[in-house]
């Protein structure tokens, strides 16, 4: 399936006409935007716009592309991912099947002491993790894959306060992964597993929505401690592998910085597995894997 084509035609189905300008009535039968409408707002021709839309024109100019993003009303994030989309070559390199963090990272993880820390690939698979993330998700993090963990493990849908809000963010997440990383077959055959096993997941996918996230509130429901709502900063690495630094952190005084103290007391070596339907366990940290990060 072309992706821009169908980028374009879910972003096309979400503007309301009424937001542009456009006056609607009863025998409007279109969910959202007509093509020619999208053409028209964006200054191309219906023919060629509907070529975009039928994945019959390639590379689109960039000019073009702002023009249908400005119409569509898309954000920073989707504009980007438009472009890519758009301009990606035909044959992208592979990515290999994982990473092994320097060690010099590693010892970053051991550092944070106070506040669950761990590190994510581009496919949500943890490549490690600190005392205090393991304990938070009552198992042996490094190997797990967040998103498997998320929608197919009843312990991943207790652990999630606002579990439907997470959903999102995931599933936002992948659809830029896939962007970035197209021929990258474990991310195809996750993203395959996900859509097979979680009608949750399947409806989100075909929404083809894309997300980013920075920093923000994360709300936790520890079976152990209670209520944890933390503040989470992602750090890219400075690097092509899409590998991140998560660090998730309570302010000093609060609720949540008790709990987080509370949880790091209750035992001196990481939790044992919990199970819990996501079958990506990791060994030790310094396993042998094909490729560091840089």
């Amino acid at each position: 399936m072309d992706e821009l084509a169908a980028f374009l035609r879910t972003r096309r189905a979400r503007v309301l006409p009424e937001t542009v300008g456009i006056p609607t009535d009863a025998r409007r039968r279109v969910s959202g935007l007509r093509r020619e409408e999208v053409a028209h707002l964006s200054g191309v021709s219906v023919d060629y716009y509907v070529r975009l839309e039928q994945g019959r024109a390639r590379q689109p100019s960039a000019q073009v592309l702002d023009a249908l993003a400005r119409a569509l009303g898309l954000d920073g994030v989707e504009r980007e991912h438009l472009h890519r989309l758009a301009h990606r070559p035909a044959h992208a390199p592979r990515r290999a099947s994982a990473a092994r963090p320097r060690p010099e990272l590693l010892r970053v993880l051991d550092l944070v002491a106070d506040a669950p820390a761990f590190l994510i690939d581009h496919r949500m698979t943890v490549l490690a993790a600190n005392r205090l993330a393991d304990l938070l998700y009552g198992r042996r993090l490094q190997g797990l894959n967040i998103a498997r963990h998320v929608f197919l493990s009843e312990e991943g849908r207790a652990l999630f306060a606002d579990w439907e809000a997470c959903t999102l963010d995931t599933v936002g997440h992948l659809r830029l992964s896939a962007g970035h990383h197209p021929d990258d077959p474990e991310l195809a055959a996750l993203i395959g597993e996900l859509a097979m096993r979680s009608d949750r997941f399947r409806r989100l996918w075909v929404r083809a929505d894309v997300r980013t996230r920075t920093h923000g509130r994360k709300t936790y429901q520890h079976p152990s401690v209670g209520p944890l709502e933390v503040h989470q900063e992602n750090f890219a690495l400075p690097d092509a592998t899409g590998t991140e630094l998560v660090v998730q952190s309570a302010a000093p005084g609060t609720a949540a910085h008790d709990n987080l103290r509370l949880l790091a007391s209750l035992g001196a070596t990481p939790a044992p597995s919990a199970g819990g339907g996501c079958p990506a366990e990791g060994g030790d940290r310094g396993g042998a894997l094909p490729e560091e990060v840089a």
